[in-house]
């Protein structure tokens, strides 16, 4: 017995197929930037130093006086010898005067002329150091400075721009050359 038999033949599909592919521009613009730095504000103030030197004490010691210091100074000095003189004149006026006619004969003028004469020495001998220490009088007032520093801050001021996005997108077309079809036959 024979059993029929079934045949099977298939045709595939065949496409034609255009592709139009996507296009895509992307463009970054820079970015706009600007800065600016303003300059700092800087104030000084300065108080002088003041020095201040006295020497007149020193000057003093020097024997330099001033004129009308000196002129009093020697004044008095003048008076005081003056006075000196005098009393040392009416001492030897009444020396002279007490022992006179005493038998002496011009002996009380040879005493007083031997107190007058010969070398006087004057006080004892010293050392003394001119000028005196400490007679020059310093003094100093230092300077002084402020400063005042005021910052500014930098001024930025930027500008983002948008990037730039261009984009076609693709096509795809297909067209069918050859349909799909199944052929079936029964043999038998």
């Amino acid at each position: 017995m024979r059993l029929p038999q079934i045949s099977i033949h298939t045709t595939d599909i065949q496409m034609d197929w255009q592709i139009h592919k996507p296009i895509q521009h992307i463009k970054q613009p820079r970015a706009e930037q600007r800065i600016s730095q303003p300059a700092a504000t800087v104030e000084i103030h300065t108080q002088k130093g003041k020095l201040s030197i006295d020497s007149s004490q020193a000057r003093r010691d020097l024997g330099n006086y001033p004129t009308s210091e000196m002129i009093m100074r020697y004044a008095q000095e003048g008076r005081q010898e003056m006075m000196k003189g005098i009393s040392r004149r009416v001492r030897e006026g009444r020396q002279m005067m007490l022992n006179a006619g005493k038998g002496q004969r011009g002996a009380i003028i040879q005493q007083i002329a031997m107190q007058n004469s010969g070398p006087k020495r004057p006080g004892p001998y010293n050392i003394k150091f001119v000028p005196s220490v400490g007679s020059v009088k310093v003094n100093y007032r230092p300077a002084t400075v402020d400063v005042n520093i005021q910052r500014n801050e930098p001024k930025i001021d930027v500008k983002v721009n948008k990037p730039i996005h261009d984009y076609t997108p693709g096509k795809v077309k297909g067209t069918m050359i050859q349909r799909p079809r199944v052929d079936i036959d029964v043999i038998g």
